[in-house]
């Protein structure tokens, strides 16, 4: 039997090793989630200098090979660009779950980069996805949680995981995370 397939979008930053990026979550996550899944882990060009067109580029390409449905993970920076792509250039595939960790807010109630910024009604545009799952610890050293609250609000449907304590990276893992996938699919 093939792996099911996982997109992920990382992070910023550098993400070639441990201790960078999203890199030590995705490795914990492949091996939590063994053999039967396949974690694609594409690195945009320039992640240290990250644009939106950069994403959308990646996202773009890996968004051509799927074969539906298809599981989405996004991570920081990558999970606030997977709400954008999705929403604005509304991409023809069933996204059967996607997994947002610690998402970062852009504009005026967030973080100040107007080229991340989502459109007023983001949420009305995602259709295509059957389940969104929301993490996020309550005191996160970087991006505040305030930030998890707008999307908790913006998206009511959505599954909501508060964790204890102040990570971001998930260098340890999220095993939150692995159960919800593992569930996901025996339903």
């Amino acid at each position: 039997m093939k792996p099911i397939k996982i997109l992920f979008a990382h992070s910023g930053g550098g993400q070639g090793g441990v201790g960078q990026g999203s890199f030590d979550l995705v490795t914990y996550l492949k091996n939590e989630l063994g053999n039967e899944f396949e974690i694609l882990y594409p690195i945009i060009a320039d992640p240290e200098a990250p644009t939106y067109q950069m994403w959308k580029n990646l996202f773009t390409k890996e968004f051509k090979k799927k074969n539906q449905p298809t599981i989405l993970i996004g991570h920081s920076l990558g999970a606030s660009m997977l709400l954008k792509f999705i929403s604005e250039e509304k991409p023809t595939i069933l996204i059967s779950a996607l997994y947002l960790v610690a998402t970062p807010l852009w504009g005026k109630n967030g973080w100040d980069v107007d080229e991340f910024v989502l459109k007023d009604d983001f949420e009305n545009e995602l259709k295509q996805v059957n389940k969104i799952f929301l993490y996020q610890c309550k005191d996160d050293t970087i991006v505040p949680f305030k930030h998890f609250n707008f999307y908790k609000k913006a998206m009511p449907d959505a599954t909501v995981r508060v964790l204890n304590g102040t990570d971001h990276a998930f260098a340890n893992g999220l095993p939150e995370l692995v159960d919800d996938i593992k569930i996901n699919l025996s339903v």
